[in-house]
């Protein structure tokens, strides 16, 4: 299946700490990388996040944006005796180094313990909510690059006709031209004799006329055919058609296969392009030009679709 790197996703879960949101966006990038942005406190999460993503994509540019939202403070916490006994012998044994020592408030005491309380007991209350909504958003995310991925693969197919219609164009002219250059040839060659001695064009003999004019149209064929370069890009479009319509030997697991694909076709589009320049190189006339030149147009519109590609 053909996917996109372009797409946006999000998903929000309540959870008894409060509520969490999930934002993500991608966009085209050759390699994955993966830019995160949550609070401090969700920082121990990075590693399985990324870990979730890379099961999702395997390429482009992606943001990730989780947000908090929790209950406001009613008051200060509390604090037991034994850490109270525990600071108390800690704030001594500074005084006796720096006598000057400050002591802590009360109310100072009971924020910061409440806080490394909330640290400590949030961070686990919030490992399953957050990782629940990123594999929501994710999830909408990668349907969405299918989505659009199968709207790119439409598009890029009926370039691929288009393509194909002009190789069978160049492919059915050939003789045609062939015989207009056998033609011209002859034409030319009797020309030049009549200029040299118009008596001395009866005494050749029409064999040895024919047989001069097939050997420089065999000349021009040698030099101007395009079989070979036909043959390769009627191979290429069956590639392109292959990969377009995502299918798949069963074999590859799925996520190398679909981070191939895009690379695969950038590929293709580059031996196209050289096809096609040999084919202008070889033209044998301004028919053929014009439909090199309009055949590279299409593998250039063709290439700037597939930098969308997974």
């Amino acid at each position: 299946m053909i996917h996109s790197m372009t797409a946006y996703g999000s998903a929000r879960v309540d959870a008894d700490p409060g509520s969490l949101s999930v934002e993500c966006r991608s966009v085209n990038g050759r390699f994955l990388d993966v830019h995160l942005r949550m609070p401090d406190a969700l920082r121990m999460l990075e590693g399985p996040l990324r870990q979730l993503v890379s099961e999702y994509v395997s390429r482009g540019k992606l943001e990730l944006r989780i947000s908090l939202q929790t209950p406001s403070r009613r008051g200060p916490g509390s604090i037991d005796t034994s850490l109270l006994a525990h600071l108390a012998g800690q704030l001594q044994a500074a005084r006796r180094s720096i006598p000057d020592v400050a002591a802590p408030g009360l109310l100072e005491l009971l924020q910061s313990h409440s806080e490394e309380d909330d640290e400590e007991d949030g961070a686990a209350a919030w490992t399953q909510p957050c990782l629940q909504a990123a594999h929501k958003a994710m999830a909408q995310l990668r349907a969405g690059q299918q989505r659009e991925g199968g709207r790119l693969a439409t598009a890029m197919l009926a370039m691929v006709d288009d393509m194909q219609a002009l190789a069978l164009q160049v492919e059915t002219q050939m003789p045609r031209l062939e015989a207009e250059q056998q033609e011209r040839i002859g034409r030319r060659l009797r020309e030049a004799l009549l200029a040299a001695s118009p008596q001395g064009f009866a005494r050749i003999d029409g064999a040895e006329l024919s047989a001069r004019i097939a050997q420089e149209a065999a000349l021009f064929s040698l030099r101007n055919d395009v079989a070979e370069e036909l043959a390769r890009l009627q191979s290429h479009f069956v590639e392109l058609r292959h990969l377009l319509s995502g299918t798949t030997d069963g074999t590859t697991p799925p996520a190398r296969a679909r981070g191939s694909i895009g690379k695969r076709l950038d590929f293709l589009c580059q031996e196209l392009n050289r096809e096609a320049n040999t084919l202008g190189s070889k033209a044998a006339g301004m028919d053929i030009t014009r439909i090199a030149i309009d055949l590279k147009l299409l593998i250039e519109q063709l290439r700037e679709q597939v930098q969308n590609i997974e």
